[in-house]
């Protein structure tokens, strides 16, 4: 299994908070590969791929905030027209839900990376394994 484990930062809305995270961060010496932050008014969900998550959610939690781990894929996309589209169309036709996902790009690189959260990891990553997509297993995608 191409398992890569994302950690969920649950934020207080206010200035400064997310400041204190990344220097929480710094200071255990743990470096973001990617990041996605979705808020409402009260509160912010912060999902990070990093380097070290043993280290990363022992300082959060230390820190005081609440967080947890989720199995995310990640795979790489074509950077042309359409790369995206193949790999969600390939879901839509086997009936898999994208729940969200976000990107990154590596300088220099041909792909981008894209972070995938379904419902059915296992299924997905061998549906898209089997339609010539490439799947980053966790220390490859921590080590980026």
């Amino acid at each position: 299994m191409m398992k890569v484990e994302q950690i969920s930062v649950f934020l207080e809305n206010k200035a400064g908070r997310l400041a204190e995270l990344t220097q929480t961060l710094m200071e255990a010496n743990v470096n973001i590969r990617a990041l996605s932050l979705a808020d409402t008014n009260e509160f912010g969900v912060l999902r990070l791929i990093v380097d070290d998550n043993e280290a990363a959610e022992a300082s959060i939690k230390k820190a005081g905030f609440t967080s947890g781990r989720t199995e995310v894929i990640a795979v790489e996309v074509e950077d042309r027209p359409g790369g995206l589209h193949f790999i969600l169309e390939t879901l839509q036709n086997a009936g898999i839900n994208v729940e969200y996902m976000y990107a990154f790009v590596q300088p220099g690189g041909k792909q981008g990376i894209m972070i995938f959260r379904f419902e059915k990891v296992p299924e997905a990553t061998k549906l898209l394994q089997s339609k010539g997509v490439t799947v980053l297993d966790g220390d490859t995608l921590y080590a980026m």
